[in-house]
């Protein structure tokens, strides 16, 4: 056991736990202002169900042993056997390791949640986190993360496809939940005719921020280890990332004339998407190329949805999706064996065996997922309802869900101050002091 690296795995589980709040922010200020506590909401208490089915069960199905090279088993249910000195995991305690995957876990179904805003009930959400959860993230997890010398899951320890730290089990597999949710919940009222802006700017870039610094945690975290490959998938988180602002910012300016805050803001969250699975794969120029791409090719794919007919509310499809499957193919393309995962993509030599690999591994996932949240979505809105009532959606998801509002507007002076008036002039004094509303009030006693 090393004190080192255990202190790092901790830091980086606390930074990945800060991404969802991050994810709640960026994800609220998108929103209209009668949605946004509904959707900061979806987050959070994503973060309450996920945590008590991982202790309960999930860490044991995802990482103890394995059965058919899909799921785990039931010996560590519970944590059972976990809080013993003994109890190590590389050179962590195990509940260590534990509470770091805890955290990937509880951001995967979050990341859904974007894609179906304002039209979804909030008990049909949490019934479906419980069931995509067991039935799609363990199982997912356990096939690209269980390694045990070709005995452990099958995507990375069987075909031997990258993903360093959650292109295809965390980007790939929610982005294809997310497309099949906003297909079984339909369009939103007024989807294309009514603006539907972000209804906080502020908000989403705070989101941003929380999540570019979460993602230090996210990827380099997932070393497992304070050393050179934690460093070099830091340095290529932080270079991809910024890299992917700027491409973004480009196809902005090239097409609309403009470079936007949202697309700033949607422009980092791309890059760190793209760069997650291929961060210990490609060197740092390998990086800055892989961001670029990932930035253009994300701000292109978010107009999909207007074109073929889907109405992904927050683009989970278009940055999630498309971003983390470009990331993983990227390995394929620019995997360098210089960097920590050793591996030469086609660009470096090495032909495109790995690109088949990430291929292979993303359609399987993407198409699993993608099948088992189309089908729970289903059943739950024919049993419980999944969406909301057409009055319910009309007024609001805060107040009809929550019996809350993010703004009190009719709070002393909030109206006022929120529409821009003036406050209404101090009545004249008379003169033996008294105001004339005073005396005309007198006159009628």
């Amino acid at each position: 056991m090393n004190a080192g690296d255990t202190a790092w795995v901790l830091a980086s589980a606390a930074l990945v736990m800060l991404m969802t709040p991050g994810l709640a922010f960026f994800y609220g200020g998108m929103v209209r202002v009668k949605s946004v506590l509904n959707m900061m909401m979806m987050s959070f208490v994503t973060i309450a169900v996920v945590t008590i089915l991982w202790v309960v069960v999930g860490y044991s199905l995802t990482f103890a042993g394995d059965t058919g090279h899909v799921i785990g088993d039931f010996s560590e249910v519970g944590l059972k056997g976990l809080l013993a000195p003994e109890a190590v995991s590389g050179t962590t305690p195990t509940l260590a390791f534990v509470a770091f995957q805890l955290m990937f876990a509880i951001i995967t179904p979050a990341l859904i949640s974007g894609a179906i805003a304002d039209r979804a009930t909030f008990r049909g959400w949490i019934v479906f986190v419980v069931g995509w959860t067991l039935l799609v993230y363990f199982p997912v997890a356990h096939s690209v993360w269980f390694l045990d010398d070709g005995n452990g899951g099958w995507i990375g320890d069987k075909l031997k496809a990258i993903d360093f730290a959650g292109g295809t089990a965390v980007h790939v597999n929610a982005g294809a939940a997310a497309l099949a949710l906003a297909i079984v919940l339909g369009k939103r009222i007024g989807w294309k005719k009514d603006p539907m802006r972000p209804h906080s700017l502020p908000l989403v870039l705070l989101g941003a921020g929380l999540l570019w610094f979460g993602w230090f945690g996210f990827n380099a975290g997932s070393a497992l280890s304070a050393g050179t490959t934690a460093a070099v998938t830091f340095v290529n988180t932080q270079v991809a990332t910024a890299a992917a602002v700027i491409g973004w910012l480009i196809i902005e300016r090239l097409t609309h004339g403009k470079a936007t805050t949202l697309g700033l803001a949607s422009g980092a969250v791309a890059g760190l998407v793209a760069i997650t699975p291929s961060c210990g794969a490609v060197t740092p120029v390998g990086a800055i190329i892989l961001g670029l791409f990932a930035g253009a090719i994300c701000a292109f794919a978010v107009s999909l949805k207007y074109k073929l007919g889907f109405d992904d509310s927050l683009d989970v499809v278009g940055v999630h999706l498309v971003g983390g499957l470009f990331g993983s193919l990227a390995i394929g393309l620019l995997g360098s064996a210089a960097a920590p995962s050793a591996v030469d993509g086609l660009f470096y030599g090495g032909g495109a065996s790995q690109l088949g690999k990430q291929a292979v591994a993303n359609l399987v996932v993407g198409v699993y997922s993608f099948t088992i949240a189309f089908i729970l979505g289903k059943v739950i809105d024919k049993t419980i309802g999944f969406r909301l009532t057409e009055d319910d959606e009309v007024t609001g998801v805060d107040q009809t869900e929550h019996a809350e509002t993010a703004y009190d507007y009719l709070s002393a002076g909030g109206l006022r101050g929120a529409l821009g008036t003036r406050p209404a002039p101090a009545p004249a004094e008379t003169e033996n002091g008294t105001t004339e509303a005073s005396e005309k009030e007198g006159v009628k006693a």
